[in-house]
């Protein structure tokens, strides 16, 4: 299999205000860049860009760590900023504007996007990006990854669940039954492989049936921000390199606990008043 992934989807910039700076962020751009810091040969990022300042600085981030980004777009808006704060190292988001390009543009893939997506082994996306209506198309040329984060009503898991290879859930409040039937919904609908995320309870997979449970890694946590998406890297990353299950969430579990070291998603901190 072809060791390399894209991301499309969301990109914004995570604001610390107790600490004034802001972070890069967003599911996909955090994804794309952990896949490569954990070898994926080749990643790529496709989305909306706004035209201030923190779109620069996210991609310039993204063109440090060696993640294409040509094909996005960019509109005349300011980038998406969720407002941050941290409790005990646990991050809290705390709103933020609406009228940001993550918020007034979705994506919409034309022929030529689809073919550079199908030259990747995987496309991850996000309940965040606003590409459900792509999911038929995307689906056709690549395996598609998707972080539900939340989101279990069952007309939109009918709406997604039909294109995904790998299916992503945070359940950290869910029961262990309540966890089973979710992944029974999932592979009636035709998803493959599902995962819950849970917190320090660890993750709970399933592979058309078959159960895997991953415990967490301990560690000095400073912050949790992008821990969820480090994790999801970390397995897909594994997954393309031709991993089993159970060695592929373990290696997650791994990479998620390091992220948990330091400030924000992959770092790159920047002023906030600049």
């Amino acid at each position: 299999m072809q060791k390399k992934m894209i991301a499309v989807g969301d990109n914004v910039v995570d604001c610390y205000l107790d600490d004034l700076v802001y972070y890069p962020g967003g599911n996909a751009v955090n994804v794309a860049v952990n896949c490569k810091r954990n070898g994926i040969e080749e990643v790529a990022y496709m989305g909306v860009f706004g035209s201030d300042s923190k779109a620069e600085h996210l991609k310039w981030a993204l063109a440090r760590e060696g993640v294409h980004f040509e094909r996005s777009r960019t509109v005349i808006a300011p980038t998406g900023s969720p407002g941050v704060r941290l409790v005990d190292g646990d991050r809290v988001f705390v709103g933020g504007p609406r009228n940001t390009a993550q918020h007034i543009v979705r994506i919409r893939l034309t022929d030529e996007d689809l073919s550079y997506i199908g030259s990747f082994a995987l496309c991850h996306t996000s309940c965040f990006s606003s590409i459900e209506p792509e999911l038929p198309k995307m689906q056709k040329v690549c395996q598609v990854s998707f972080d539900f984060s939340e989101r279990m009503d069952d007309a939109y898991l009918q709406q997604v669940c039909p294109y995904l290879t790998y299916a992503f859930f945070s359940g950290s409040d869910l029961t262990e039954e309540e966890v089973k039937e979710l992944m029974r919904r999932c592979h009636a609908l035709g998803t493959p492989v599902v995962g819950v995320t849970r917190g320090s309870r660890g993750a709970v997979f399933s592979e058309n049936g078959t159960y895997y449970v991953q415990g967490i890694k301990p560690v000095e946590v400073i912050d949790t921000m992008g821990a969820g998406d480090s994790f999801i890297a970390g397995f897909l990353t594994r997954r393309i390199a031709g991993d089993a299950m159970a060695p592929a969430l373990d290696y997650a579990a791994s990479v998620a606990a390091n992220s948990c070291r330091i400030h924000g998603s992959f770092g790159y901190p920047h002023p906030l008043d600049d």
